[in-house]
Formats: C-alpha cells, sequence, structure tokens
C-alpha cells in the first residue's frame, strides 16, 4: 500500500473528478456547431470537395457548419493579425465546438496552406482560448496510395491546440477517382468511413461541448492562478 502523504501537492487545490461533476442539468438546444479547414487553393480541390461532403453529412445530423475559404489569407507573421482573412478565421475558431481538418498530402506532409491556417489560430484571444476543449476530426487526401502522415501530423497539431481529437479519421487514396464530374463523392469504403467519422465527431461533440471546461480543467493551472492572486494580494498590502 502506498500511503496517502503528497509532499509536493497542494492539496487545497486538488479537485478530484467525479461523476457528478460531468452530469448536465441543462444541455445546450442548439445545434452543435462545426468549422471546416481545408487545405488546398486548386480549382478542383479534392480536399475541398472532401469538405462539402462532410459539410452536407453535418447538416442533415443536426449541425450547422462553417467553411473557411484559406484564399487570400496571408502567411503567419506576414501581416498583423487585425487582417480581415485572420480576423475571420479567428471569429470562426471562437464560434466553433467541432472543427474538421481536411488536407492532401504533399511531401509526406500537410500542405502549408492547412499549417497556415492552423497557425494563424492563437492558443488563447486575451482569456479566451478558441481551441481547447472542442472536439476535432482529421481527414487527408492523397493523389497516390493510401497514406496517414497528414492526419497524424494533424493529430499532434489538435493535441497540441488543446483540442479532443476523436479516434476515427480518414485517408482517401487516389482522390481524382473518388469524384464525379459534378464533385459529389461515389460510393466507396472511402465514403462509408467519412461517413463514419462525421458520427463520431458529432456524437462527441454532443458528449463534451456542455462540460468542456471541466474536461480541461487542470491542477497546475489552478496552482499557477492561485499563486497569481496571491502576488496582486500581496502587492496591494505594500
Amino acid at each position: 500500500m502506498y500511503d496517502a502523504i503528497f509532499p509536493a501537492l497542494d492539496a487545497e487545490l486538488l479537485d478530484p473528478p467525479t461523476p457528478e461533476r460531468l452530469g448536465v442539468r441543462d444541455p445546450s438546444r442548439h445545434k452543435p456547431r462545426f468549422l471546416m479547414l481545408y487545405g488546398s487553393l486548386r480549382e478542383r480541390s479534392y480536399s475541398r470537395l472532401v469538405t462539402f461532403e462532410v459539410a452536407r453529412l453535418l447538416e442533415a445530423m443536426g449541425g450547422e457548419v462553417r467553411i473557411f475559404d484559406p484564399a487570400g489569407l496571408p502567411l503567419p507573421d506576414s501581416e498583423p493579425d487585425s487582417h480581415p482573412k485572420v480576423q475571420e478565421l479567428r471569429e470562426l475558431a471562437r464560434w466553433a465546438e467541432g472543427m474538421v481538418w481536411t488536407s492532401p498530402e504533399r511531401h509526406g506532409a500537410m500542405t502549408g496552406i492547412m499549417k497556415t491556417q492552423i497557425d494563424w489560430i492563437p492558443l488563447a484571444l486575451g482569456a479566451v482560448r478558441p481551441t481547447q476543449g472542442k472536439t476535432l476530426a482529421v481527414m487527408q487526401v492523397s493523389g497516390g496510395s493510401q497514406s496517414f502522415n497528414a492526419v497524424n501530423q494533424m493529430r499532434v497539431l489538435g493535441r497540441w491546440m488543446r483540442m479532443l481529437t476523436i479516434p476515427n479519421q480518414s485517408s482517401v487514396a487516389k482522390a481524382f477517382l473518388e469524384f464525379d464530374e459534378a464533385g459529389r463523392m461515389k460510393p466507396s469504403s472511402y465514403y462509408d468511413r467519412i461517413v463514419d467519422v462525421m458520427e463520431e465527431l458529432f456524437k462527441f461533440t454532443l458528449l463534451t461541448r456542455d462540460v468542456s471546461g471541466y474536461l480541461v480543467d487542470r491542477y497546475s493551472e489552478r496552482k499557477e492562478s492561485a499563486v497569481a492572486l496571491a502576488s496582486r494580494v500581496d502587492q496591494r498590502s505594500i
């Protein structure tokens, strides 16, 4: 047996999780809100076509969807964050309760366009963390055989942005064969997987959106806040 002595712990700030804290007495009634980001500016962009497909699915399930057009978004740090496209993206990030990131794989990685969008979304906007605790689904399209390099990279970024990245994901191989002339995805196992991913994203968003603040509440941050408060009180007494 271990003893119950914790010399390094501030016991007053420890908050043992309980099932009751995860219960929601008054659940949100508005439609779940989803932001779509895609990573290509080509006229026939398969990441954009996949994005349109998942947007239709999420709306059919009862969600509200916004799609960000990355055309005109400057490179990070090349313009001030007051740039209209940056402000548009950040406002959408604040609005969303879940996100879908879809990138082509280029040179074994996500595209620079995809990374640029993510880089413009900061970890904090004043007192608001625009991505923390929100759900995320990652998908990719490939010109050749199936690969998972881009989705693996985006998972790392989702974790860094403190998002709840769902377990399922989609990777569409030889994407140029998977769409008809009208830009609609053909029936296939790839399409079926996309439906799976959107169902899972929707469920996780419903499950977590009203308790996301509690899910990402951290002992270390409570401790840091307590120290900052104590410091301010000490300053007032001088």
